[in-house]
């Protein structure tokens, strides 16, 4: 079972601030209901804050495979270079319901200057790397301090992820190296697969507007 690495006070703060965010927008509208069962649905989408998670990585790292599998219940294999695709869905957060859009960004260098303006909207974020490439992992750096040069602040909600492990025999990302940049930037790891059965693609996406 992949679990993700320990969590940093400045990331736990910034946790905080969001959960407070939630409760105020929240409190001041109502809540989901409860539908038979017990299971809980979503109120009006009046009452409910937006969640703004921003894929982020080189191309061809998988970033719209996963987030097509998140979305669509779909492995892609053939598609054009992204330039810019959204995604909207109603989730629960820490038991808060909210609006989870994601925006899916290119990861070649000619769309540098576009991603920052999507990064300056971002609450959370995903760094994608593929295990399959190992300049794609070393460029993760690049990613996160571009994130925090952007946002202004010294800690952003972010998760590393490392892509395409069920390519077993091309690997050449291993998870120690994968954890240890996580801890080194101080934030949690998750290991995916967009591949039919996809591995941890929810878990991922619901891993950054989470309080561990």
């Amino acid at each position: 079972m992949l679990r993700t690495v320990a969590w940093t006070d400045s990331w736990k703060n910034v946790k905080q601030e969001w959960q407070i965010m939630i409760g105020r927008r929240q409190s001041s509208g109502g809540g989901g209901g409860r539908t038979r069962g017990g299971m809980t649905r979503p109120p009006n989408n009046d009452n409910l804050v937006t969640f703004k998670l921003v894929v982020v990585g080189d191309g061809g790292v998988g970033k719209s495979a996963i987030t097509i599998q998140f979305f669509q219940r779909l492995f892609v294999t053939d598609y054009d270079p992204t330039i810019e695709d959204s995604y909207i869905q109603h989730t629960e957060i820490d038991k808060q319901w909210c609006i989870l859009d994601v925006l899916d960004t290119a990861g070649q260098e000619e769309f540098s200057a576009m991603r920052e303006q999507y990064m300056r909207k971002g609450d959370g974020f995903l760094l994608v790397y593929s295990v399959t490439d190992k300049q794609s992992y070393e460029n993760v750096m690049f990613f996160y301090t571009q994130i925090l040069r952007v946002k202004d602040k010294d800690a952003c909600p972010m998760l590393l992820v490392a892509n395409k492990v069920d390519l077993v025999h091309l690997r050449k990302v291993t998870e120690e190296q994968g954890r240890e940049l996580a801890h080194q930037l101080g934030i949690p790891y998750i290991e995916t697969s967009a591949k039919d059965p996809p591995l941890n693609v929810d878990a991922a996406f619901h891993e950054v507007g989470e309080t561990k």
